[in-house]
């Protein structure tokens, strides 16, 4: 057996996804710094991608719709990290740090 037909079922993209989202919601809870937070919830949106691409590739009648999905998913990500990074930028201009502890009051 080679090595895609072994693990190409629904299963396999399910527990993928499953562990990069445990590893975005850990991330989100354990990282200190707005940056870290924000690389973590890109892995949150990747694991939504992944499922709708599974479940697109295995159950769904029409297969444009997962990948629809996902498009839409990559632009929400890019915006996220655009305007992520943009509010970061003005954090640390007005703070001097990105450091989610010194935040204590947003008021500049």
């Amino acid at each position: 057996m080679s090595f895609l037909t072994l693990y190409n079922n629904l299963n396999t993209f399910l527990y993928l996804a499953a562990m990069l989202f445990g590893m975005g919601v850990y991330g989100i809870v354990t990282h200190r710094t707005l940056i870290g937070m924000l690389i973590s919830s890109e892995l949150i949106l990747a694991a939504a991608s992944i499922n709708f691409m599974a479940f697109n590739r295995f159950t769904a009648p029409d297969p444009t719709v997962g990948q629809v999905f996902t498009l839409f998913i990559m632009a929400i990500a890019a915006a996220e990290a655009a305007i992520g990074l943009s509010i970061i930028i003005a954090v640390y201009r007005n703070y001097k740090s990105v450091d989610t502890e010194d935040l204590v009051e947003l008021n500049g």
